[in-house]
């Protein structure tokens, strides 16, 4: 996914969001948060640094806690980089209109990043440990699950 399908869904007069602009490259692990985003249902949002944006997914039922338990991960358009610090309200006819807060951040270490399964280990506040995501084929192209592997 691209940066600018999440460009095109905005009206940047209108909205708070950042429109992002070019990060360099650092060194250090890249970044992850989690959005918790009250729209027309409430979700949290798993965000994660890679490739100069923030590749997203949508998750319905939130980011699991506990080995073994899998979650719906629905992929969304990329994000600048800029969104990861993004808190605030999206404004009513705005896509994905609602508030939008941060429930937690930190660095990731990829440790297998493929096509169809993504295990990564998480180093935030409230959640920490090996997450994987894995392409739920049989749903469609965008649907993916989201377990928690081991600490």
């Amino acid at each position: 996914m691209e940066a600018d399908e999440y460009n095109k869904k905005r009206d940047f007069r209108k909205t708070p969001e950042p429109a992002g602009m070019p990060e360099p490259k650092r060194a250090k692990d890249p970044r992850f948060v989690v959005q918790e985003h009250q729209s027309s249902t409430r979700h949290f949002d798993l965000r994660l640094e890679r490739d100069g944006v923030l590749q997203s997914w949508a998750v319905p039922k939130g980011i699991p806690q506990t080995k073994g338990v899998r979650n719906l991960a629905i992929r969304t358009e990329d994000h600048p980089l800029e969104y990861a610090d993004f808190e605030g309200t999206i404004p009513e006819g705005e896509y994905g209109a609602g508030e939008v807060k941060i429930w937690d951040h930190g660095f990731y270490e990829p440790l297998e990043w493929g096509e169809d399964k993504i295990e990564v280990m998480l180093k935030g506040n409230r959640i920490s440990g090996v997450y994987v995501l894995v392409r739920y084929k049989k749903a469609g192209g965008n649907d993916w699950l989201l377990l928690k592997a081991r600490e």
